[in-house]
């Protein structure tokens, strides 16, 4: 486990090596991830299959890849569990091996044991925030995807629901879809 004692700058988190726990930067403060559990990688696995074959040509999928963000005037470095970057978006002269260098246009995050849905919501409007265009929040207890806008309240996909959203033109999943993908017991 990583020990810091004082606040970092994002030069220095960017500079911790890679090891087997995931870390974000928060206010300064290098913060472990949770260590994500069956369901949890489950659920990735699908998301990132379903997700993967509609963006084909049209930008990239990646797990726990760091974005460099602001928020609330600070350097913020989260590790969403998955996020989609499009080609329009993602900088075409980007070939470092490190944190995402612009936002996504969306991040998803997956409920762990120990987090709740409240802690994810706000996390969520700090993405917003930041510029990430939609926020995924997954959560396999109550078998359901919150999807999160800048310009509009959150809207819950339980069921047979399509997912359907504008910015990502032809990707239609439902919940229920994920779920039984993920064989998460109802």
């Amino acid at each position: 486990m990583l020990q810091v004692k004082d606040k970092l700058t994002l030069a220095e988190f960017l500079a911790i090596p890679e090891g087997d726990v995931t870390y974000e930067l928060v206010d300064g403060e290098v913060i472990p991830k949770m260590s994500p559990k069956k369901f949890h990688s489950r659920l990735t696995r699908v998301l990132l299959q379903l997700l993967d074959e509609w963006c084909a040509g049209r930008g990239e999928v990646c797990p726990e890849l760091a974005i460099k963000l602001t928020r609330r005037g600070r350097d913020w470095v989260p590790t969403p569990d998955i996020l989609y970057i499009s080609a329009d978006r993602f900088p075409p002269d980007w070939e470092e091996d490190g944190a995402c260098p612009v936002p996504p246009e969306l991040a998803i995050e997956i409920i762990s044991p120990g987090q709740t849905f409240g802690q994810l919501a706000a996390k969520a409007r700090d993405y917003l925030d930041a510029g990430v265009l939609r926020v995924w929040v997954v959560d396999s207890q109550a078998r359901s995807i919150t999807v999160f806008y800048p310009d509009a309240p959150p809207q819950t996909y339980m069921g047979d629901t399509p997912l359907i959203d504008s910015l990502f033109d032809g990707l239609e999943i439902t919940a229920e879809q994920v779920f039984q993908l993920a064989r998460i017991p109802g």
